[in-house]
């Protein structure tokens, strides 16, 4: 296996779902499966002991459920990213999932080739649902976010500029609408982004989004 296989994880009860997932990531010339279990239990034994980069965790699950999985997960010294599949896009499941740190979620009747662009997606360090997916599901789930705005530390040493664009990024711009709003390149865009993910210490977009909303930089809407 060359170092440009991208080594997937899959984790679900369904042991024909997971037999579904296996052929389809192994026909690819970029990725492969390396390991599999039927719960989050299970999952967080064998991922410890087995090198991956990318994990597909159902949410629903005996035993341990996706999203303690995922945090626990998280919490390892190289962590994977997690891709949590649910069956519908506004799922507390789903919400739970990227507060603990998954890197996005995809429904279960996902097209195969969504499936596969989303891994690598997750893989170069990209958001594996768009911020505006993210942004409804908050707004959906709004009652559970903090009511008062809690300043974090880490926020302060923001500058200007970044706040700005985390607070359009929360709001669910992309790269391409942040540079025209600002008058910026895209470029630089992106590296505000990640000056924005370095300070805050944060992997990925999505847990940026969650980020404005948790700091109370955005307001979710009435």
């Amino acid at each position: 296996m060359t170092d440009d296989v991208i080594r997937v994880f899959l984790v679900d009860d369904q042991e024909l779902v997971r037999a579904g997932f296996t052929m389809l990531v192994d026909s690819q010339a970029d990725m492969r499966v390396v390991g599999q279990a039927g719960d989050g239990g299970e999952a967080v034994e064998k991922i410890q002991v087995t090198a991956c980069d990318v994990v597909l965790m159902d949410v629903r699950m005996p035993r341990l459920d996706g999203v303690e999985a995922t945090r626990l997960l998280n919490s390892l010294p190289e962590a994977p990213k997690v891709i949590v599949l649910t069956t519908f896009d506004l799922d507390e499941y789903a919400f739970a999932a990227i507060k603990a740190g998954a890197a996005g979620f995809l429904l279960k009747n996902t097209p195969p080739a969504d499936l596969l662009n989303a891994i690598r997606q997750v893989y170069s360090g990209d958001a594996v649902v768009s911020p505006s997916t993210t942004k409804r599901l908050l707004e959906h789930f709004a009652g559970a976010l903090p009511d008062a705005a809690t300043e974090r530390p880490d926020l302060k040493d923001l500058t200007a500029r970044e706040r700005e664009v985390l607070i359009e990024v929360a709001r669910g711009l992309s790269n391409t609408e942040i540079a025209k709003l600002f008058t910026l390149s895209e470029a630089t865009v992106k590296t505000h982004i990640g000056r924005i993910l370095a300070k805050t210490g944060l992997r990925d977009r999505v847990a940026l989004v969650v980020l404005g909303y948790e700091t109370g930089l955005v307001k979710p809407q009435k």
